[in-house]
């Protein structure tokens, strides 16, 4: 496995432009947003263009459908988050996942030079750095003491021809690659 990069920033990650909406507006007209724009947030701005809050698609599910209300008849200043979440896009992907953690959100409204330019989540980090996943699945089974499903298969040289393979698995101590188990006869061996 590679090392995770540690240089991006927010900005090389957010989804950008963001989709915004009015207080005023219906939950019926941002979920209609989220689906033609294919985002799980909008972010709400007053007539001056400054963010005021933000309605996610949990908000909807929580506090919308799931208390039986009129999607229609509720107003976005109704069901938002305010203050959003907010972080500079200058930020490391490690600072936003801290913050996200910290305030028990999963997204961050980015801003540059203090005006609104894109939305980061939890999503977009752990996309980057699908490794990561891994190894917090991982330690979450060591630390409940569950027992640990490992890949049969690995990445990296073979330990007899020297050549890069996905499919690298361990024969009496080595790592072999599928031709050169199958040159052993035992290419499904463990």
């Amino acid at each position: 496995m590679g090392a995770l990069p540690t240089a991006l920033k927010v900005k090389d990650v957010m989804n950008s432009p963001i989709i915004t909406a009015f207080p005023n507006e219906s939950a019926s007209s941002i979920a209609e947003k989220m689906r033609r724009y294919e985002v799980g947030s909008v972010v709400i701005v007053n007539d001056d263009g400054d963010i005021v809050g933000i309605v996610t698609d949990g908000d909807l599910v929580r506090k919308v459908v799931a208390e039986g209300r009129p999607p229609g008849e509720v107003k976005a200043s109704e069901v938002m988050s305010s203050p959003a979440a907010t972080i500079d896009d200058e930020s490391d992907l490690a600072s936003a996942a801290r913050e996200m953690r910290s305030r028990g959100v999963k997204r961050l409204v980015v801003l540059h030079n203090g005006k609104p330019a894109g939305v980061i989540s939890m999503s977009d980090i752990i996309s980057v750095f699908p490794e990561l996943l891994d190894v917090l699945s991982e330690k979450t089974s060591i630390m409940r003491g569950e027992p640990v499903r490992r890949s049969r298969y690995v990445s990296g040289f073979c330990d007899q021809c020297g050549r890069w393979s996905d499919y690298l698995m361990e024969v009496d101590g080595r790592f072999l690659c599928e031709e050169c188990r199958a040159e052993l006869g035992g290419s499904e061996q463990e």
